[in-house]
């Protein structure tokens, strides 16, 4: 009888594959396998369908693109006959007419085994039921006879419910020794503490080792963090991997009385203010990066967003691939234009001045007779920022690179933007960044970068930006409380009324004033239509706007701000509560 194998050797592969690049994910995969045998793995992992790139939306639906990842899968299966590591690689795959969210085992020369994701999520950013048929759920696979669960990213998320297949339960009950988690979980903040609860219940509920292994990298408003990790069935960190970095790590298991255990590296993690600005250089990069774009420009004000926004893109991309420009007007204060350009300066960036009087006063001219009579107002402000927009857009087509916004989620949230104008470009990374939080991300970037950041250490936003107070500067003396509430207390409210969906009357019975939040209410409801003509923008909070929250544009629905009714469970019939019965009047 053959003895149990005494070690087994990981290797996991915490990479940034690109949707649609089906080869050259593969030929990431092929380095990372050599790699993984070079330190004598028997197994290399990847994550959640990584030959396809994650998420891959409606191109996975495309018969062309589920046969290039099928023809990768199978190419990637025949390298496995050298004798190296096995091969454990998240892709599309189409089995008696129905497409799965798969996980192939490649070894010997074959695929050695498949698994289908059993539970499709469908939430939030998740729209996977439209996408994927459901797969059973199967025992483990063996790997150099060692038996292996392989639960697919959700498959450990749910918790008990009707709809919940409990994938591990059933990998427990079938003799799995270890499970490994293929992830493609985007980052929010405070995720880690979540997906760390999430392995810690699934261990508790098994008795076995987990081994959490999510993906790296930006996919249009995504940023996948890494942080990938593993668990002994003890509870204890076998291994950390880092956050917002690739990472090819190899972990050495040993078999004892209790089970495999490891004991591995463990990085530290960036968290908070930190861990959000590093998810938007890194989606910045990305965006950039997989798009072909040959760098970015963006309108330097003197104010804080586009500060922020310019140091994230030399962060994201090095000085000598961004471009500010400054477009002042009459109404642009002498601050504000050596505000631009000390920033330009600290952040070595190529820098222009480019007045734009003679524009905004032609388009006067030109509408001086249709608006003959009618008194100055927001038309002429938003001639401005037009105007801007306008000028940015055509240096970017003449010279290629992407046009940066940076209009923050307080803005967009209240539609405190002018549509065509400032709200022009290709990517926002602060979109889903709060004001209050741009303040804050402003003020520590002068104390510190992410790792890997291209841009220069120390002060790079010069400290009047942060502490002056913002405006738009499109009228004489405006400043942005003419308009809004202070910040603070308007970010207080958004985050009550979009991230947690919180009825007017709870939000002002918890102290705020009713005429302040109805009204913002009422311009979150009028702004939809601002919104969804908006650029992408990278998601760090639990709900951005586009893929977590999809409201309708022409909508009228309006919370009055009154204790909502309650149900009269008295008019309700038993007999109509999903009853199979006919039905008796």
């Amino acid at each position: 009888m053959t003895e149990p194998a005494a070690q087994f050797t990981i290797t996991l592969a915490q990479l940034n594959p690109t949707v649609g690049d089906v080869a050259g994910n593969a030929a990431k995969a092929r380095a990372a396998r050599a790699r993984a045998r070079a330190d004598g793995a028997d197994l290399v992992v990847f994550s959640e369908l990584f030959i396809a790139g994650y998420p891959p939306e409606d191109l996975v639906l495309k018969p062309a693109f589920q046969a290039a990842c099928r023809a990768a899968i199978e190419e990637l299966a025949r390298d496995t006959a050298d004798g190296g590591p096995a091969v454990l690689i998240g892709s599309p795959w189409v089995e008696d007419g129905k497409l799965y969210n798969a996980c192939a085992l490649l070894d010997e020369g074959r695929i050695a085994a498949l698994r289908f994701k059993a539970n499709l999520p469908n939430y939030g950013v998740f729209d996977e039921k439209r996408l994927f048929a459901r797969g059973p759920a199967a025992g483990p696979v063996t790997i150099r006879g060692i038996r292996v669960g392989v639960p697919i990213c959700e498959d450990i998320w749910l918790e008990e419910s009707e709809d919940y297949e409990n994938v591990v339960e059933c990998l427990a009950e079938t003799g799995a020794e270890i499970l490994i988690v293929p992830n493609g979980s985007p980052y929010a903040r405070d995720k880690n503490d979540l997906r760390l609860s999430i392995a810690v219940a699934r261990v508790t509920e098994s008795g076995l080792p987990l081994i959490y292994l999510n993906e790296v990298g930006g996919q249009d408003e995504l940023v996948f963090d890494g942080a990938s990790f593993a668990l002994n069935a003890d509870l204890s960190v076998a291994a950390q991997l880092p956050a917002f970095e690739d990472s090819i790590t190899t972990l050495r298991w040993s078999r004892s009385e209790a089970g495999w255990r490891c004991a591995g590296p463990v990085a530290p993690l960036v968290e908070g203010d930190q861990a959000d600005y590093a998810a938007c250089v890194l989606g910045l990069r990305d965006y950039v990066r997989k798009n072909g774009f040959p760098g970015v420009l963006l309108g330097i004000s003197g104010g804080i967003d586009s500060a922020l926004c310019a140091a994230i893109a030399v962060d994201a991309l090095g000085a000598e691939r961004v471009r500010g420009v400054m477009l002042p007007f009459r109404f642009t204060a002498q601050v504000s234009l050596d505000d631009a350009a000390k920033l330009a300066a600290a952040l070595g960036i190529r820098y222009e001045v480019l007045p734009i009087a003679q524009a905004v006063n032609g388009f006067e001219e030109i509408l001086s007779g249709t608006f003959a009579g009618l008194p100055r107002d927001i038309t002429e402000e938003n001639l401005q920022a037009r105007t801007r927009g306008t000028l940015l857009m055509a240096i970017s087509n003449k010279t290629g690179a992407m046009v940066v916004t940076t209009g923050n989620k307080s803005e967009m949230s209240v539609g405190y933007a002018t549509l065509y104008g400032d709200m022009n470009g290709g990517f926002n990374p602060i979109k889903d960044i709060y004001k209050t939080e741009v303040f804050r991300l402003s003020s520590l970037r002068n104390s510190w970068k992410p790792e890997g950041a291209l841009g220069p250490s120390g002060e790079v936003i010069p400290v009047n930006i942060i502490t002056r107070p913002p405006t738009a500067e499109l009228r004489e003396n405006q400043t942005d409380q003419d308009s809004l509430p202070p910040y603070e207390m308007l970010d207080a409210i958004l985050e009550r009324l979009v991230e947690r969906e919180e009825p007017l009357a709870s939000i002002i019975s918890a102290g705020f004033d009713r005429e302040v939040v109805t009204r913002i209410d009422r311009l979150l409801n009028i702004a939809e239509y601002k919104r969804r003509q908006a650029a992408p923008g990278v998601k760090v909070t639990q709900k951005n706007f586009g893929r977590d929250r999809r409201y309708p544009i022409t909508n009228k629905f309006r919370d009055t701000g009154e204790p909502s009714q309650q149900p009269d469970e008295t008019l309700v019939s038993r007999a109509s509560r999903g009853s199979a019965e006919a039905f008796e009047g």
